[in-house]
């Protein structure tokens, strides 16, 4: 009964994709059926599927994922982005190709604060590609080093996608997760300005106008308060001040006095248009996790776990095999699911994998969360390619080959991340004296 089980899932959630039906529907009918397989009744199963959905979205920590997507809509439309690739500019504009790396580092800055890499892409991307197509950079290029910085973001917290990571692990520390995303973060930063860097070297692309001193203060100032909620934050969050959750609320609250008090950017008319627009994400955002959580139910149900990871360490009894292995995985899946379906969906078969070879749950989660960032980035179904194409004005079979040496540079450092735990770990214990 298992195996018919695991293929009446798998069979019916293929199937519907294929047939472009939207990933929260398909992972919902896929799971009714496959209870429906195990003796079930329709009425059952469509019972068991909403219950699971319901008790899976009454959690406290659930709450931070409106809050963070409205503090991110907020900023999108308080004039954060230009403040933050001014700054830039005063720190990567003595580099070669300067304007290639301003563009990494808005976007570690922004994706940070914002938590979304498509909005990273967006707003930062669209200021960038005019700029660098002026001083003669290649739109290719360009579009290119914008689309690989843009999910940086997603690894420097605060991250949505940690939060779901720790809810979908059964309480896998927040605190720890965003600590730990740092490191790889900037890792993932510098290892493109590098990149970056060398073929700027390489066309001969030059330095920007050096600033002088009063606009190099200026803009300092300026970046200074946006800087401000990461420092709020974490410092909130590791000093035991607040909760995550309670954090995502604190960053609304910062948002909203810097967007409409301090920069007047938008009125009291704009938010409920961003109200909106922040409800309408965050209804699909957990519509998508109801789903999933239905979805991992089934599979218990299933043993499918139980199953991949026999599979799995049956390949090998060598650990470095079998999270390469996974990891060739996540990088096919990344290609064509999302971040977030892909997390809620393999989470739950991949972790006690990872368990049994005695790897961290909170290094396993940057490690997946580095390696879907890359996904985002690949086509045919990448999210942040699209977006940085499209501000870019790049068609996508233009970008390819640039972004060629970026994705190598981004699997180098998922290997690194992925053998080294200390990269991940050597902060939650340095700071909150996380034992794992």
């Amino acid at each position: 009964m298992e195996w018919q089980a695991t293929i009446t899932l798998f069979t019916i959630f293929i199937v519907l994709m294929a047939f472009s039906v939207p990933i929260s529907f398909a992972i919902g009918i896929a799971t009714m059926f496959t209870f429906m397989v195990i003796n079930m009744s329709f009425d059952q199963a469509i019972f068991i599927v909403a219950q699971q959905m319901a008790s899976g979205l009454d959690s406290f920590t659930l709450l931070a994922i409106p809050f963070f997507i409205l503090a991110g809509n907020i900023m999108n439309r308080g004039g954060i982005a230009m403040r933050l690739i001014e700054f830039a500019k005063i720190l990567g504009g003595r580099l070669p190709g300067s304007l290639a790396h301003c563009n990494v580092l808005a976007n570690m800055m922004f994706g940070a604060i914002s938590g979304s890499a498509v909005a990273s892409a967006a707003a930062v991307g669209g200021v960038m590609s005019p700029l660098q197509k002026k001083e003669g950079y290649d739109p290719a290029y360009s579009a290119a080093v914008n689309i690989a910085s843009c999910p940086t973001g997603l690894l420097i917290p605060p991250s949505t996608t940690f939060i779901v990571y720790s809810l979908i692990t059964g309480g896998t520390s927040i605190a720890a997760l965003f600590v730990a995303g740092y490191l790889p973060g900037i890792l993932m930063g510098l290892g493109l300005m590098v990149v970056a860097g060398i073929i700027a070297k390489r066309r001969g692309y030059g330095v920007a106008e050096r600033p002088t001193r009063s606009e190099m203060c200026q803009k300092t100032k300026a970046a200074i308060l946006p800087l401000g909620l990461i420092i709020i934050i974490m410092g909130g969050i590791i000093g035991g001040i607040f909760t995550a959750t309670e954090a995502s609320a604190v960053a609304v609250v910062y948002t909203l006095f810097l967007a409409l008090v301090w920069y007047r950017e938008i009125t009291v008319r704009d938010l409920p248009r961003i109200i909106l627009e922040s409800a309408v994400t965050t209804s699909i955002v957990l519509l998508m996790i109801g789903c999933s959580i239905g979805m991992s139910k089934a599979m218990a149900f299933s043993d499918i776990p139980f199953y991949i990871s026999d599979a799995l360490l049956s390949i090998s009894d060598n650990p470095y095999v079998i999270l390469l292995v996974m990891n060739i995985a996540l990088l096919i899946i990344g290609t064509f699911m999302d971040m977030t379906p892909a997390l809620l969906i393999f989470t739950p078969i991949f972790l006690p994998v990872v368990q049994d070879l005695g790897m961290d749950p909170v290094h396993f989660g940057v490690m997946m969360t580095f390696n879907l960032c890359i996904g985002i980035c690949t086509p045919p179904v990448g999210s942040a390619l699209f977006i940085g194409c499209s501000v870019g004005k790049v068609a996508i079979s233009k970008v390819l080959k640039p972004m060629l040496p970026f994705y190598g540079v981004l699997v180098v450092l998922l290997l690194a991340v992925t053998y080294i735990p200390e990269i991940s770990l050597v902060l939650p214990r340095f700071f909150l004296g996380y034992g794992g």
